[in-house]
């Protein structure tokens, strides 16, 4: 056993060890002051280092360094797990994952017994979208009012590519619209941007459409009743003679079929590498993305076929085939008995306030750089995909270099 003033030696180092720790630690806590003054350079006392004037031995410097790496880290984590998203909190029956386009006609009345009362009606919604400027403005109105005073129910939607909305407002229809404008934009740059599917999920058939067509010999009631009738998933109103054709199976068939609709095009020469055997688009299961109406299934697809980046949608026709939820041969079709004259107004590359800057072959020369990137992503992607098969693998899918297309 040692001695009495052994161990009151020992005891008043301990003593002296614990309360220099306290304060260090105290310090730490306090918001930092302590700071490690410690380098390769500092000279060594024996085991002693001093900290902030003060000397500690080596053992419990090592030991306050685990403790601050240790608190760093869990700071990271804790800051990681602040980017993370949270779970979901919300009742399961009061999220509403989609939407739509509708408009609400006051801002007072009762929500709930509107809802009920268009929840009660039977009639089929379709939608309607359009690019347009101002330049086009009496035909569109004859489109819309063609729409719109159908028994099916209807929604327009007009995308202003030149900003002018106000010049709209004196047109009957305008108020019940829905209008978004973005200067110099194409179609398929608005389509990807508003159409998300989850928006227009409540419409039976989106029609995306160019502003420069004409609909005397047209009806969208009757053209619904053929689509629905066949089975068509993706399909077309076929063009008037007259029209700027730019695939002979986008033509009104010369001789009228039972069906009113036709889904391939004989004799005629086939681009995307159909060939002479007729099975390949465009000269079977094809439309043109000029006047294009889709299935809300179709659509889905569709859109997710659009890129962000490539506005024009050259190359989207020689794909659309694929979102027919079925043999393409068989559910897509151009329809004969309701027909539409397209005039080839080139609205958006004919130097007007549109795109000033942008000339007609400049616009041209990016669309079908457009088409080429489409396709070398296509290819890319299925090469990729180990999961996904090729319905259609003997098909080509890139057009000839002398192909004339829409520049829309």
């Amino acid at each position: 056993m040692g001695s009495p003033s052994a161990k009151r030696f020992s005891l008043r180092s301990i003593g002296s060890a614990v309360a220099t720790i306290f304060l260090v630690l105290l310090l730490i806590v306090a918001g930092g002051v302590a700071t490690l003054h410690h380098t390769d350079n500092t000279p060594a006392r024996g085991g002693i280092v001093p900290v902030n004037d003060h000397l500690l031995p080596r053992k419990i410097l090592r030991r306050l360094e685990v403790i601050e790496e240790a608190s760093s880290s869990s700071n990271i984590d804790f800051a990681n797990q602040q980017h993370r998203p949270p779970p979901p909190r919300l009742p399961r029956g009061l999220v509403h994952e989609t939407t739509n386009l509708e408009m609400e006609p006051s801002l007072a009345g009762d929500p709930e017994h509107r809802h009920a009362a268009a929840a009660a009606a039977t009639k089929p919604k379709s939608l309607l979208a359009v690019p347009v400027g101002i330049k086009n403005k009496a035909v569109v109105d004859k489109l819309v009012s063609k729409f719109l005073a159908a028994d099916d129910d209807f929604t327009v939607m007009l995308f202003h590519y030149d900003g002018a909305v106000e010049q709209w407002g004196d047109l009957e229809w305008s108020g019940r619209a829905v209008h978004v404008a973005a200067r110099g934009q194409t179609k398929w740059w608005f389509a990807k941007r508003f159409l998300h599917p989850d928006v227009v999920a409540e419409y039976d058939y989106v029609f995306v459409w160019d502003e420069d067509v004409e609909v005397d010999a047209f009806d969208p009631v009757r053209y619904l009743d053929v689509v629905r009738r066949e089975g068509l998933e993706v399909s077309q109103p076929a063009l008037d003679r007259r029209s700027e054709i730019h695939h002979a199976i986008t033509a009104r068939a010369l001789l009228p079929t039972a069906d009113g609709v036709h889904r391939r095009v004989r004799n005629a020469r086939c681009g995307g590498g159909g060939g002479d055997s007729g099975t390949g688009p465009p000269c079977a299961g094809w439309v043109e993305v000029m006047v294009p109406v889709f299935s809300r299934a179709a659509w889905r697809c569709a859109w997710g076929m659009v890129q962000n980046d490539l506005i024009h949608g050259w190359g989207l026709d020689y794909r659309l085939g694929y979102c027919a939820r079925g043999d393409r041969a068989i559910n897509v079709g151009v329809v004969d008995s309701e027909y539409v004259l397209h005039r080839g107004v080139p609205m958006l590359s004919d130097g007007g306030t549109a795109t000033p800057s942008a000339g007609r072959a400049a616009v041209r020369l990016r669309s079908f750089k457009e088409m080429q990137v489409f396709n070398r992503r296509w290819e890319v992607a299925a090469a990729e995909d180990d999961s996904w098969t090729d319905p259609y693998p003997t098909s080509g899918s890139r057009a000839s270099d002398g192909e004339v297309k829409s520049s829309r």
